[in-house]
């Protein structure tokens, strides 16, 4: 079964004219011979350094902000995978990277399989349109990127974003899950699902 491992990156936010100064959740998914990259925020090098000697089998987006994909494109030229985002996020995709698109789409219910562990594509909107989350039942985690935080959902003040469109993704898809469910975010510290529905009730729809 596959294990879970985190590296934090470091780099720039930019959207809208703004610039923020952000550290990022990378998640690495496998073992020692296969991984998925979930989310190549800013440092191929460092990200590559974590991966080793395993095959990169895909590297995920959860959306395409830039600071959860600027390094996508040197890692997947370096490591030879695809690069996987919902085609609703191809408009935040090509800010960034209009010279090289996504190697292939993600759709809602599909299913990647790495190191014997499923990982399910939840589509998740609202913090962009293309969001995602992927749900590991076998190990008891689903990796929310921007679409759920502790503390509550991702924000939503920017371009291509809506916070009832949020809200919505979070009830109807991700409080399905079980309670004890953890929640690896794109920022900051892990939660669980119970954790955040017990905070969400004062959450306008």
């Amino acid at each position: 079964m596959a294990t879970v491992r985190n590296v934090v990156t470091s780099g720039v936010f930019e959207l809208d004219g703004g610039k923020w100064d952000v550290d990022n959740n990378v998640w690495l998914v496998g073992d020692e011979s296969e991984v998925i990259v979930i989310d190549a925020a800013h440092d191929a090098s460092a990200i590559a350094r974590a991966v080793g000697d395993a095959e990169v089998r895909a590297i995920v987006c959860t959306h395409a902000h830039n600071d959860h994909v600027n390094a996508a494109p040197e890692l997947a030229e370096r490591t030879g995978a695809p690069i996987l985002l919902h085609p609703d996020d191809r408009v935040l995709w090509d800010l960034t990277h209009p010279e090289r698109a996504p190697d292939a789409g993600l759709s809602d219910g599909q299913v990647l399989t790495v190191a014997g562990t499923e990982l399910t594509v939840l589509h998740t909107p609202g913090h962009a349109p293309g969001a995602v989350c992927l749900h590991a039942a076998d190990l008891g985690v689903v990796f929310t990127g921007d679409t759920l935080f502790h503390g509550g959902p991702g924000a939503t003040g920017r371009s291509y974003s809506d916070y009832p469109t949020i809200v919505r993704s979070i009830r109807e898809r991700l409080f399905a899950l079980p309670d004890a469910t953890v929640v690896h975010t794109g920022h900051g510290e892990s939660t669980t699902i119970g954790e955040e529905k017990a905070g969400s009730a004062d959450w306008e729809a």
